[in-house]
C-alpha cells in the first residue's frame, strides 16, 4: 500500500459554492475529478473530505465538482452517474451506505475510476476500477485516548468515568471507541466508559443529548465522540467537561474544553489517486493510509492541542506516536484488555463481508512476542466488532 505520497506545485483550481454542489471555476482544459458527500460543511466527518479534496484539486491543478447532501440510495448512483456525463475521470464517495450504488456505476464506465470511503467490497468484487480506501483511524484515536488520560491525570479528579457519543454499533465506531479507550487506560489503569449511540451519523440535538445525558446522569467526567456534529463538543463546552472531538478541532467555539481532535487526512489519498491517474498507473484496490513522519501529518492525524491539554501531552504524543509508527506498540495488544475476563487467543472477523457477515478470517496474531487484533491489517475498513471489559453501552436515560 502507498503510504507516501510525492508533493507537486501545480496550478490552482479556484472553488466556489453553489447551491448542493461546490463547483470548481478553474477555466476549461484541466481534467475534471468529482466528490460525493453524505452532507455539507455543517458535518464535520464531510467537512473534512471537503476541504482535502480542495486542497488537492490545488496541489494537482484539477477541476474539481463536490455534490452534498447525497443520500445513500439510487441518488449516489445518478449523482456519480452525473460526474461521469460532465467528464470527471475520478469519483469519490464518502459514506458506507454509497457504496454498492458507485460500486453500479463504476461496472457501467470502466473509463473512470471511482473510489469510496469505509467500503468493504473491492477486495472481493475484482471490479478493476472500484477502489475502497480508509486509513488506520484507531491510531490517532489511541493518541487521543491518550490525550484524554493526561487531562483527566491533571485534572486530579477521582472520577475516571468517561463518556462516548456514537452513531451506530458498527465496527467501525466500536474499533474507535474502544482504541481511544485503551489509549486512556494506557494512562489511567482503572478507567471505565459508558457508550450512547445516536442512531445517526449526523443529528445534532441528538448528540447534544446523548452527551447531556453522559454527563448529567452517568456523571462522566470526559466525553469523546464518533457522530459528525457539534452536538456533542457543545454540551462539554456548556458544562465545563474536557471534550475530545473528531474530524477536525472545535477549539474556537469550545475554548475552554477542546483537548485534542483525530482525523484522517484524506488530501495524501486524493493525491496519490491524481498521480495514479495522471501517469495510468493502478489505483489500490484496497487502501489503508497511516501515521506520518510526524505527528500532525500523514493520514492519520492529529489536530493541534487545545489550550484544555494537560502540560506535557504534546511530548507524550510524540513518544506514543513513534512506537506505533515502528510497530513495537500494538493499539489492540491483547494483553491490555479482556473479553468476559479472558484474554483473547483467537478471533474470526468478517473481513470477505457478506449479507449474513460471516466470520471468515483469523484476526489475532503474534509478532515480536506481542499478540494482538491485526485491525485493518486485511481489509482497510475497520473489523473490530468486540464488547471489551470497562465498556458499558447505555440507553438514553440513566439506570
Amino acid at each position: 500500500m502507498k503510504k507516501t505520497i510525492k508533493a507537486l506545485a501545480l496550478s490552482a483550481a479556484l472553488i466556489s459554492i453553489s447551491a448542493g454542489a461546490l463547483v470548481s471555476c478553474g477555466g476549461d482544459g484541466k481534467q475534471k475529478v468529482g466528490l460525493i458527500c453524505l452532507h455539507g460543511e455543517t458535518s464535520t466527518y464531510d467537512k473534512n473530505f471537503i476541504d482535502a479534496f480542495k486542497a488537492a484539486c490545488k496541489a494537482k491543478g484539477l477541476q474539481g465538482i463536490i455534490k452534498t447532501d447525497i443520500p445513500e440510495g439510487e441518488e449516489a448512483y445518478n449523482t456519480a452517474k452525473d460526474l461521469v456525463d460532465q467528464g470527471c475521470k475520478y469519483v469519490f464517495a464518502d459514506s458506507f451506505g454509497h457504496e454498492s450504488h458507485i460500486l453500479r456505476a463504476a461496472q457501467e464506465s470502466p473509463e473512470v475510476q471511482f473510489s469510496h470511503a469505509t467500503g468493504t467490497m473491492a477486495h472481493t468484487a475484482n471490479v478493476a476500477n472500484f477502489h475502497n480506501a480508509f486509513a488506520s483511524i484507531y491510531e490517532g484515536r489511541y493518541l487521543a485516548g491518550v490525550a484524554a488520560g493526561l487531562k483527566l491525570k491533571e485534572m486530579g479528579t477521582t472520577n475516571h468515568n468517561i463518556g462516548y457519543v456514537g452513531a451506530f454499533p458498527y465496527a467501525e465506531v466500536k474499533s474507535g471507541y474502544t482504541s481511544f479507550y485503551l489509549g486512556v487506560k494506557s494512562i489511567i489503569s482503572d478507567v471505565t466508559m459508558d457508550v450512547v449511540f445516536t442512531g445517526s451519523w449526523y443529528d445534532e440535538a441528538g448528540e447534544k443529548s446523548a452527551a447531556t445525558n453522559l454527563i448529567d446522569n452517568y456523571k462522566v467526567a470526559l466525553v469523546s465522540q464518533h457522530a459528525d456534529s457539534m452536538g456533542a463538543p457543545t454540551a462539554c463546552e456548556q458544562k465545563n467537561i474536557p471534550n475530545v472531538s473528531y474530524n477536525g478541532s472545535t477549539e474556537n467555539a469550545c475554548p475552554n474544553t477542546f483537548v485534542v481532535s483525530s482525523k484522517i487526512n484524506w488530501q495524501p489519498y486524493f493525491e496519490y489517486c491524481f498521480d495514479q491517474i495522471a501517469e495510468s498507473k493502478a489505483i489500490d484496490t484496497d487502501w489503508s493510509g497511516k501515521l506520518g513522519s510526524t505527528l500532525y501529518d500523514g493520514s492519520v492525524a492529529l489536530t493541534t492541542l487545545g489550550k484544555a491539554a494537560a502540560a506535557g501531552t504534546e511530548a507524550k504524543l510524540n513518544e506514543v506516536a513513534a512506537k506505533l509508527k515502528d510497530g513495537s506498540l500494538k493499539v489492540f495488544d491483547c494483553s491490555t484488555f479482556t473479553v468476559k475476563g479472558e484474554h483473547l487467543t483467537s478471533y474470526m472477523a468478517d473481513v470477505n463481508t457478506d449479507s449474513e457477515f460471516t466470520p471468515d478470517t483469523e484476526v489475532i496474531k503474534t509478532e515480536g512476542g506481542v499478540t494482538y487484533f491485526a485491525e485493518s491489517e486485511y481489509r482497510s475498513a475497520p473489523y473490530f466488532d468486540i464488547d471489551i471489559d470497562g465498556i458499558t453501552v447505555r440507553t438514553t436515560q440513566s439506570n
